[in-house]
């Protein structure tokens, strides 16, 4: 029976305002806040007690979910995370923290990271032009940004030194304005060290404010392509499989939704938002269609409650852009020290 791997989206807040973040932006759900089922928002008031996390995590321990990854929002400005990463890690469960790398600038955070044993950091950055990042990722403070998300990624590396874990490494959203990054972001987290480093095509809906002006296109793909053959050709950094580039394509050729064959959602891969609700993955298509008696909740229930029937995967007719983000998180295993340097 395969293992489950849970995606989490922990916490609501962020102290980015990323203007295409798949949580909305605070100025317009102000205006309008979402009552849809599934859509997501910074300013929700629903994010689950640390109580009811802790009750949940406490189950863990011998169900089939062996990896976490921990996202946001950004979890890492939430005061309790670490002891929620101690509780996992407590229950045998690998953590992946998904930050945006600002807070890793906090030494007492290194510090925990590693003595916890966090098994990786993924960081995002979108860009290696600070004025492009900055903008479409700016800081409610208006104070920190690349250089900040920069020293913070040296600051764990330094940290780690020679030791095995966490492993490191950069998430790139590319748009049709920054196709290079591509390979320029692939560059620099060699250039940092990093372990690891995934390019992901950005995914808007048609009716996003953003989408004509970011959404990549077949029109893309020629550029898309060479892109991504330079960088499996030329960087020495783990990437995703050698499959994920003909994914990447594919996922900015298609304007309909298509199926996927044996897909993991629902089997290998969870969706778990702030409110705790519990989704088979996080395409849009996907929550929208699934069935009132469906919609379940980590809140007094258990991991094996949940995730502890097994099965084949199933073929999924509601292939989305969200899907291709994916299939690294069900792959990460090539990421970790066992898997050695990227094959």
């Amino acid at each position: 029976m395969t293992g489950v791997t849970l995606l989490w989206a922990l916490r609501s807040p962020c102290n980015l305002g990323c203007r295409y973040c798949y949580f909305g932006t605070i100025e317009e759900h102000r205006e309008t806040p979402p009552d849809q089922v599934g859509v997501l928002s910074h300013l929700a008031r629903t994010d689950l007690a640390l109580a009811d996390i802790a009750a949940f995590v406490d189950t863990l321990a011998g169900s089939r979910v062996e990896r976490v990854f921990l996202a946001g929002g950004e979890p890492l400005i939430w005061p309790p995370i670490m002891d929620v990463v101690a509780a996992i890690k407590a229950a045998g469960v690998e953590v992946v923290l998904c930050t945006n790398g600002i807070p890793l600038n906090r030494p007492h955070l290194v510090d925990r990271i590693l003595t916890l044993g966090v098994d990786a950091v993924s960081v995002s950055l979108d860009s290696t032009d600070a004025s492009y990042n900055d903008t479409w990722r700016p800081a409610r403070n208006r104070v920190d940004g690349h250089a900040s998300v920069l020293s913070g990624i040296r600051a764990l590396l330094t940290a780690r030194g020679a030791a095995a874990t966490p492993r490191v490494g950069l998430y790139a959203v590319i748009t049709r304005q920054n196709t290079d990054d591509i390979l320029s972001v692939g560059a620099l987290a060699a250039e940092l060290g990093c372990d690891y480093y995934v390019p992901q095509p950005i995914s808007l809906e048609r009716d996003h404010p953003l989408y004509t002006e970011l959404a990549l296109t077949d029109q893309d793909a020629p550029a898309i392509a060479r892109r991504l053959g330079e960088l499996y050709e030329q960087v020495p950094v783990g990437l995703p499989a050698s499959t994920y580039p003909r994914q990447f394509l594919d996922t900015i050729s298609t304007e309909t939704p298509g199926a996927v064959a044996g897909c993991f959602g629902g089997t290998d891969l969870f969706f778990v938002e702030p409110d705790g609700s519990v989704w088979d993955c996080p395409s849009g298509l996907k929550i929208r269609a699934t069935p009132p008696d469906r919609h379940r909740n980590i809140r007094g229930t258990t991991a094996e409650a949940l995730f502890g029937r097994g099965g084949a995967c199933a073929d999924c007719s509601l292939y989305s852009r969200d899907c291709v983000n994916m299939w690294p998180l069900t792959d990460f295993q090539r990421f970790l020290p066992s898997a050695g340097v990227r094959s």
